[in-house]
């Protein structure tokens, strides 16, 4: 059993390999399905250049000094999710461990039923013909998405998460990243250069990605995409990186890691928006993206691609590889958070905390595979909702509550005072107030939409 009281630092049985190893897990879970199809649908509905305006400021000025503060929690209590925010600061931030764990397990039970969509549509590229046109999309769609293929996709999942996690940090989360991040990139890349060549790519980038409206950066539906596409995107305030974070060498430069992974990530987003994009326009596929959250990967993208025979073909398989890689990635650094807390609190082995936490959340995750209404409100609140709260307490906690460790732990590792004092002058001024704005705005819209 756990002493009754955490221990002021843990001692992890595991370590990452290198600092690139961790760089590039903590990318993997940054870098998921949300950059590839919920990039292109928020930008979409925020007025395109508006909200990424809007995106970037956010996780330059609010997401990094988050992300950093919570690679700080991980790193100096080397404590999981569940007991880091307790070590850090005593029992009245427990609840803050129990937020992490929610999340977390929250996300997971529905992203693994995305990412089973993901499989399924990668192995009807490679074995069947695409659909031929937007009716025959749907009702592919509708048949992925529910019922019994939905379910064994969500399970199979899971499954494989549980295998890669259950390998261990270096043996499976490592080399999953080291192996699936660089060809994540290279097909990104790839693609990219090719859909440019579209017909309509400039009409593309003109339409979505370039439209200026200034009346969206004010628009409260904006303003929630782009917290959310942040927060959700970066990951921070769910745990993840904090748990990553505690195999982290007292010595790893974390503001320098903590950039790499956001610019990473943005990257990724706007890569992807600039295969997206051209294939809306040339495809004449604009009314799908824009009205609905899983049109742009699931219906649009394979109906355009339809018309081009072969060469559509290789590139829809092309396009679910990578959009798998990046699932998959994610969904081990959410699965991390609950195993490496059973670990640490109970003493668990791996295998068992990871085998029973796949069993807990396979069955949660049940609704959102027989019902995509239940999985976009179950976005909605974890993804959403809790995962920007997390943002802000860990704000709080490392800007106010616990701001020595914070400070201490970076200047010991050789972070320069003059970073340091602007870190946490962000981590008390900018973040929790823009955060707090961001919490707000998205609560009210979230409940106007629901209401009405």
């Amino acid at each position: 059993m756990a002493p009754s009281r955490p221990a002021e630092r843990g001692q992890p049985p595991e370590r990452w390999g290198s600092g690139l190893g961790f760089v590039l897990a903590a990318a993997g879970s940054a870098v998921g399905l949300g950059n590839l199809w919920g990039f292109a649908y928020r930008a979409s509905q925020g007025g395109g250049a508006a909200f990424v305006v809007l995106y970037v400021v956010i996780v330059l000025a609010v997401c990094l000094p988050v992300l950093v503060a919570e690679m700080v929690l991980g790193r100096s209590t080397g404590h999981a999710p569940l007991l880091a925010p307790v070590t850090a600061a005593g029992r009245r931030w427990a609840p803050l461990g129990w937020l992490f764990l929610a999340a977390a397990v929250g996300i997971l039970s529905y992203y693994a039923v995305l990412m089973g969509w993901t499989g399924r549509s990668l192995l009807h590229a490679l074995l069947e013909p695409l659909p031929a046109d937007m009716a025959a999309a749907k009702d592919y769609f509708t048949a992925i998405s529910s019922g019994g293929d939905a379910v064994l996709g969500h399970l199979l999942s899971l499954a494989l998460t549980g295998v890669v996690v259950a390998a261990g940090v270096r043996g499976g989360i490592e080399r999953l990243s080291r192996w699936g991040m660089p060809l994540l990139f290279l097909l990104l890349a790839g693609l990219a250069i090719w859909a440019a060549f579209l017909p309509q790519a400039r009409e593309g980038y003109a339409t979505f990605l370039l439209r200026w409206d200034a009346s969206k950066l004010a628009d409260p539906a904006t303003i929630r995409n782009a917290f959310t596409q942040a927060f959700f995107s970066i990951g921070t305030g769910i745990g993840a990186i904090l748990a990553y974070a505690a195999y982290l060498d007292r010595r790893s430069p974390i503001p320098r890691e903590a950039a790499s992974v956001v610019g990473m990530d943005t990257a990724v987003g706007l890569m992807a928006g600039c295969i997206t994009f051209p294939v809306v326009a040339s495809f004449g596929l604009a009314d799908v993206v824009g009205s609905s959250t899983v049109g742009t990967l699931f219906i649009a993208l394979p109906t355009g691609l339809a018309s081009l025979g072969a060469t559509g073909r290789l590139v829809a398989v092309l396009f679910f590889t990578l959009a798998y890689i990046a699932a998959i990635t994610s969904s081990v650094s959410l699965l991390e958070v609950p195993v490496s807390s059973l670990m640490d609190r109970l003493g668990w082995s791996r295998g068992r905390a990871v085998w029973l936490c796949v069993t807990l959340i396979a069955l949660l995750g049940l609704p959102s595979a027989l019902d995509v209404a239940v999985l976009e409100r179950m976005d909605a609140i974890f993804g959403g909702v809790l995962l920007i709260l997390g943002g802000l307490l860990l704000a709080v906690l490392l800007g106010w509550g616990s701001s020595q460790r914070f400070r201490s732990d970076l200047e010991h590792s050789g972070t320069s005072g003059s970073l340091v004092a602007a870190l946490l002058w962000a981590l008390r001024w900018v973040s929790p107030v823009a955060i707090s704005l961001g919490l707000v705005v998205s609560i009210t819209d979230l409940v106007r939409n629901w209401g009405g």
